[in-house]
């Protein structure tokens, strides 16, 4: 089944002490190469979050507006930037019929992403799939959603004002979705160190400051404190 993908690396990470969630390591990769991984079979993908450095050819890297302006503010941003290349494309001016949306910072992910397109495939997911834990939560920054559906509620909520700082779960509440069960752990998220202990992602080799504890005080959290990261966070959800 062909599809795009908006991968959301953002966030300000407050519980991280500021430290990026794209760059942490889980079994020799860092999670925005995992998320590329798992989104792979993309016709056409795009990163929204500050600067990722180098990505692979023809993965588009953009910015949600303004910075930190939430997951809703990114997919739409990511969806943006998809159309515009395929404006400067003439083989490739109709998007592909569905977006898989997702979040670097679930290291397993995927699994979830491969169960969602084999479900998929199954029969037409209404207006997209998305996945639920093993424990009964629903994931939406782990979705496959009509890109036609996806961007009518983007283009609502816009008209409305509401797309800035909106949670995911506000964007998809009108959609008809199919909710997926995925394998145990496939959509365990780092949002602490404590999360990022329990799942094995650690920091970059050479990673600047001291420990994230050091600098979760130097930044004046306290690691384990709830705040609320404006991008990968906000989904209507309690954090973690």
């Amino acid at each position: 089944m062909e599809f795009d993908a908006v991968i959301l690396s953002g966030g300000r990470s407050s519980r991280l002490g500021g430290v990026a969630k794209s760059g942490l390591m889980h079994d020799g990769a860092t999670l925005l190469e995992r998320a590329l991984l798992a989104a792979r079979a993309a016709a056409a993908t795009a990163v929204v979050g500050p600067d990722p450095g180098v990505l692979p050819e023809g993965v588009r890297s953009c910015r949600e507006e303004p910075p930190y302006a939430g997951p809703a503010a990114a997919i739409a941003a990511g969806l943006s930037a998809l159309a515009q290349d395929r404006g400067r494309e003439p083989h490739r001016r109709v998007p592909a019929p569905y977006t898989l949306v997702l979040a670097c910072d679930m290291p397993r992910a995927g699994a979830a992403v491969r169960v969602l397109l084999e479900a998929a495939a199954e029969g037409p997911p209404v207006d997209g799939l998305v996945a639920v834990s093993a424990d009964g939560r629903r994931q939406p920054l782990v979705g496959l959603y009509g890109t036609a559906a996806l961007q009518r509620r983007i283009a609502e909520a816009a008209q409305r004002g509401t797309l800035e700082n909106a949670s995911v779960f506000s964007l998809l509440a009108r959609l008809e979705v199919r909710e997926v069960s995925v394998p145990k752990g496939s959509t365990d998220d780092v949002d602490t160190w404590d999360d990022a202990s329990a799942l094995g992602v650690t920091r970059p080799p050479g990673g600047s400051g001291s420990d994230g504890h050091d600098r979760g005080r130097q930044s004046g959290s306290r690691p384990g404190t709830p705040q609320l990261n404006s991008t990968l966070e906000a989904n209507g959800e309690n954090p973690g």
